[in-house]
C-alpha cells in the first residue's frame, strides 16, 4: 500500500477525500523500528505524530518500584504521539516496538496544520481521545478493584477489542503479547497469567495456538468478566 492507502484505515482520516489524503501523505516520512527499540521516551519533547503501518508497539510507564506497566498495545492503523503535540508538554509514556514495526510520521507543524485545515480530523481525534480516556478509567478500576484472574480476563478483552478479528462470534488475537507483557498489563505475575490461561483453556473458553488466542463466544466471555 502507498502512504495514502495506509491513512485510509486510520479512524481520524476516514472522512477525507483521496486528494486530501494524498496531500497529508506527501508530508509523512516512513520509519522502521526493530523489536524492543525505544520509539518515544516518557517526558521527552514531542515533535512527531506516528501512525503504525506494520507490527505493533506497547505503551508503557515505570511504577515507583521500577516495574514496567503496560498501558496499551497498539497495532496497524493506530496512532500515537498526539498528546504532547496538542499541549506542548513532554511525552506522557514510553513507546516501545513490541515486534518489528513500521510507522509513518508527521511533524508537529504539519499535524497542527491538518487540524486547522480539516475540522473533521479534529472532531474525530476528540472522539478517539474520549474512547481512550474511558478505557483508561476502566483499566484503573480493574487494577484497583479486581482480583488477578479478573484483571487478566479484562486484559484479554481489551486486546481482543483493540487487535482482534471477529468471526461467528469468536475473536482471534494474533501474536498475543508474551506472558510477562500480559502480566505487566494486568498488574500481576507471569505465573498467574500462565495459570489463568490454562484454566480458561480447560474451561474451553479460549483456545491457544502458539502465540495466537481465540476467545470463544466473545460476548459471553465479556459478560463473565464485567
Amino acid at each position: 500500500m502507498n502512504k495514502a492507502d495506509h491513512l485510509r484505515i486510520v479512524p481520524i482520516f476516514t472522512d477525507l477525500s483521496d486528494s486530501d489524503l494524498s496531500r497529508i501523505a506527501s508530508n509523512m516520512i516512513p520509519r522502521e523500528y526493530e523489536k524492543g527499540k525505544m520509539i518515544l521516551l516518557e517526558e521527552s519533547e514531542g515533535e512527531t505524530f506516528f501512525i503504525i503501518t506494520q507490527g505493533a508497539v506497547k505503551v508503557t510507564r515505570l511504577s515507583d518500584d521500577g516495574r514496567e506497566v503496560i498501558l496499551a498495545i497498539l497495532g496497524v492503523g493506530d496512532f500515537f504521539g498526539e498528546m504532547s503535540l496538542l499541549d506542548g508538554s513532554g511525552r506522557s509514556a514510553n513507546i516501545v516496538a513490541n515486534e518489528d514495526a513500521e510507522v509513518l510520521t508527521l511533524s508537529r507543524r504539519d499535524f497542527l496544520e491538518c487540524l486547522e485545515t480539516f475540522p473533521k480530523i479534529a472532531i474525530a481525534l476528540l472522539e478517539e481521545l474520549a474512547v481512550r480516556l474511558r478505557k483508561s478509567d476502566q483499566q484503573i478500576e480493574s487494577l484497583s478493584l479486581s482480583d488477578s484472574e479478573q484483571r487478566i480476563g479484562n486484559t484479554l478483552i481489551r486486546l481482543a477489542e483493540e487487535l482482534g478479528t471477529i468471526k461467528r462470534g469468536h475473536v482471534t488475537v494474533q501474536n498475543l503479547p508474551y506472558q510477562q507483557d500480559l502480566a505487566n498489563m494486568a498488574g500481576t505475575s507471569r505465573e498467574t497469567v500462565s495459570r489463568t490461561l490454562k484454566l480458561l483453556e480447560d474451561k474451553q473458553l479460549v483456545k491457544r495456538d502458539s502465540r495466537d488466542i481465540t476467545i470463544y463466544n466473545f460476548d459471553a466471555f465479556r459478560q463473565a468478566f464485567s
